[in-house]
């Protein structure tokens, strides 16, 4: 197992940097010399900012259920979790990972999944937000309408997997009766039925808990969420203009969230691939293909290649050597 996710890992590393570097040719290598050494360092002070303010919202949601952490805590237990999305497929390993290092500060692995469900829905209704007030400006000022009908696709996805996630929180023991019925059907037997019920009945209540919290708690995640995100989502456009780029804001907002999805379907960590590929494609028609691939490096190395340098040890310090023998088996 470790060697396949070691296998995923190189291959997503050489797609991301070799797309780039294969669509901006060496002028690329060149062009990047000239960036001044305090864009990156901005850069990654940007992303780590956003990482405090995201520890400060695990700190609220955790709060919420009595579990006290300090912010140096919540600080760890995200980044190690971000680490955990960027060499797992698809982030498959961030729920796990949230779940498993909040347990060892006396929360239930379900409660916590539930947590991190909440976590990802106050993302989204960001998203939701944005977009719509990305789609209000596109109506008022011509654009390509080709990416206006991408968005409004994203608009759709989202307030659909919100949506399930409301009928879950709402409706969980009839889809618990019908899920139990389809496991039978599968032979699966009558004790893990059960011990899954209780996990998804648990999962509910955890869920349930979280919309019960004050509208004062409530709005001050959503404002941290978003505050992470409107600096997570300028990181590009600071590269852009570093390199000697121009586009607006809100079309780098659109850039990133297009190609991160996109990058998502490609099944290698970190979206690696897919997300080059992506960008390089939406942004090489407002810029020379070089400047477009400098930037997309620059913007990659912020958001997922400094997720694994600065990620790998406090991962590795946290989740400690049985994690990392049930890896190896």
């Amino acid at each position: 197992m470790r060697h396949r996710f070691g296998l995923l890992l190189a291959l997503g590393l050489g797609l991301g940097a070799g797309i780039p570097l294969l669509m901006g040719g060496p002028e690329v290598v060149r062009l990047l010399m000239r960036v001044p050494p305090e864009i990156p360092t901005l850069l990654t002070g940007m992303i780590f900012l956003g990482w405090n303010l995201n520890a400060g919202r695990v700190r609220l949601l955790t709060g919420g259920t009595h579990v006290h952490l300090g912010q140096a805590k919540a600080l760890a237990i995200l980044v190690a979790t971000e680490f955990a999305i960027c060499i797992t497929p698809a982030g498959s390993g961030g729920p796990l990972a949230y779940s498993w290092l909040l347990s060892r500060h006396g929360l239930r692995h379900s409660r916590g999944m539930a947590l991190y469900a909440a976590d990802q829905f106050v993302d989204m209704l960001f998203f939701l937000c944005a977009l719509c007030i990305v789609l209000l400006r596109w109506l008022l000022v011509a654009h390509d309408w080709y990416l206006g009908w991408q968005l409004g696709s994203m608009m759709i996805l989202l307030i659909g997997t919100m949506s399930s996630l409301w009928l879950l929180v709402e409706h969980c023991h009839p889809l618990c009766r019908t899920t139990g019925e389809l496991l039978r059907g599968l032979g699966i037997s009558a004790p893990w039925r059960r011990r899954l019920a209780r996990a998804a009945v648990e999962f509910q209540r955890s869920l349930r808990l979280v919309k019960g919290y004050s509208p004062a708690r409530l709005s001050a995640i959503f404002l941290l969420c978003s505050a992470h995100w409107l600096l997570r989502y300028s990181v590009l456009y600071i590269a852009v203009k570093a390199v000697g780029g121009d586009i607006s804001w809100s079309y780098a907002f659109v850039v990133q969230m297009l190609s991160l999805t996109v990058g998502q379907a490609t099944l290698l960590p970190g979206g690696s691939g897919g997300a080059e590929a992506s960008s390089g494609l939406l942004l090489t028609p407002e810029m020379e293909p070089t400047t477009a691939a400098a930037a997309i490096l620059l913007w990659r190395f912020a958001t997922f290649y400094w997720y694994l340098i600065a990620g790998a040890p406090v991962f590795a310090a946290l989740v400690g050597r049985p994690v990392w023998r049930l890896a190896a088996k």
